[in-house]
């Protein structure tokens, strides 16, 4: 007997309502698909950090066992899939389990395998050739996405860099980028041989690297799913990029916004055109699922320039899960799970796309990425608690009760997901947590408003810490958990 297909948004919802086989996203925290578990029956999150205190019915965390240093997120996952609680939680659970990551490798891949699960994403193979940066310039060039005027080259000193700018024609103020990177770790400014100089170790010796004319930009971010029926493309999101308040690092992402009037219609537009476009060469390469792009919009021209892809779910990906949008029809994520639950669909993709274009489908939210941004380390010994914060008349930030919906804050409120607890060492770039409100976080001018200057001061303030013993150190992970 053939399988029913799937007609319209509210088969879909009443198919995820129902969802009979365990799912789980694991990852350090569950920040990027927070809130999914309400749209998805036995959804599941495993975790490394408790943001929750375990006042969450739907994250499970294990006692801290011995494990390596951990040097990327995909160690993290791998420590998990293997913890004897974690085994036995998906064995108890029972069903064919589903995993979702936010990072996994080969090793990953196996550990699923003898979990007897299966893993919802591309292979570990593909989704790291596309996330190689000088790989999506040459995929962007294929789907007709222009990235910013660049070229492709080995770096072997700084005299080499500016004869290969020269014979490009970029200049010499420039933005380096390596195959892989985050969060502005690997992004480098480069006007001088000074500049160089600073970053020599990193760029020297790490092959193939991504040269790029500098031009002055607004950044953008916009998430999208490559289905078999076609790519769904979201809102296209302005990104806080680089603000010392929040983050130690220079071209840094640390959050985004979410607003109907996010840039000119016209530049909305053509990036959900051009997201569109990524998206059907992304399947030619046997890609399919979730994944997000930056835009750099020139701030003079107005032009559209390929920044980055990431072929996964990205920090991005709890603004674009929320907006008015999800809930009028579903959250993004939805037809990823759809996509690789082989569940047969007929979904009219244009009209879609139609419809999440409209404005009126997408309300103001915004997020920071709050860091330690002094380069000191020491040890946290009271950190505020995720829930609900109020901002008082005075601009004070007290907290005012628990929540894990986010939704659930009204004016003058913000929901603040705590990363860093009492016992865990508060380094330089350390994420401290997120903060989601109502409204807009940076002015027209893309600065960060009064208000969300008095948010980040209350929500830091709430920390307090003692000092290493001195014969401790400790050094940056150089990896993001989100």
């Amino acid at each position: 007997m053939p399988k029913k297909v799937l007609k319209n948004i509210s088969e879909i919802r009443r198919y995820f309502h129902t969802n009979k086989d365990p799912i789980y996203f694991v990852s350090a925290t569950n920040f990027n698909l927070l809130g999914l578990d309400e749209w998805v029956k036995n959804f599941m999150y495993i975790c490394y950090m408790d943001c929750f205190d375990g006042r969450h019915p739907n994250v499970f965390v294990p006692d801290e066992m011995p494990h390596d240093e951990f040097q990327s997120i995909e160690d993290i996952n791998n420590y998990l899939l293997q913890h004897k609680d974690v085994v036995d939680l998906v064995k108890r659970r029972g069903g064919k389990p589903k995993f979702v990551f936010l990072m996994f490798d080969e090793t990953t891949e196996r550990l699923v395998k003898e979990l007897g699960g299966e893993l919802w994403f591309p292979k570990a193979k593909l989704r790291t050739r596309c996330d190689n940066k000088i790989e999506t310039v040459r995929i962007g060039d294929k789907a007709g996405v222009p990235s910013v005027p660049n070229t492709l080259s080995v770096v072997k000193s700084y005299k080499h860099l500016r004869e290969v700018c020269d014979k490009a024609g970029l200049g010499h103020d420039l933005v380096l980028q390596s195959a892989f990177g985050d969060s502005g770790h690997t992004t480098f400014f480069i006007k001088s041989e000074a500049d160089f100089r600073k970053h020599e170790h990193e760029i020297v010796g790490e092959g193939e690297i991504k040269i790029m004319k500098r031009i002055d930009c607004r950044g953008s971010a916009i998430e999208a799913c490559a289905t078999k029926e076609g790519t769904i493309v979201g809102p296209l999101m302005t990104e806080l990029v680089g603000f010392k308040e929040l983050t130690p690092y220079r071209g840094g992402w640390c959050g985004n916004e979410i607003f109907s009037t996010a840039f000119p219609p016209k530049a909305r537009q053509k990036a959900r055109e051009l997201t569109f476009q990524f998206g059907e060469q992304l399947r030619k390469e046997g890609y399919r699922g979730y994944f997000e792009l930056d835009f750099l919009i020139d701030k003079k021209t107005g032009e559209l320039w390929l920044g980055e892809l990431n072929p996964r779910i990205t920090g991005a990906s709890s603004m674009t899960n929320h907006a008015a949008f999800a809930h009028a029809d579903a959250p993004l994520f939805l037809f990823h799970l759809l996509e690789f639950s082989k569940k047969p669909f007929d979904l009219d993709v244009e009209e879609l796309n139609a419809r999440w274009a409209d404005p009126d489908m997408i309300d103001s939210w915004s997020q920071m990425v709050i860091k330690h941004t002094d380069d000191s380390v020491d040890i946290v010994t009271d950190a505020p608690q995720s829930g609900i914060y109020k901002m008082l008349v005075d601009g004070r930030v007290v907290f005012d009760r628990f929540d894990y919906h986010r939704r659930a804050v009204g004016e003058n409120e913000a929901f603040f997901l705590r990363i860093l607890k009492p016992g865990d060492y508060r380094y330089e770039g350390a994420d401290l947590g997120i903060l989601v409100t109502r409204g807009r976080s940076m002015t027209n001018g893309f600065r960060l408003t009064e208000r969300s200057n008095k948010w980040i001061h209350g929500i830091k303030s709430a920390f307090s810490a003692r000092p290493l013993p001195s014969a401790q150190a400790l050094e940056d992970p150089g990896f993001k958990i989100m």
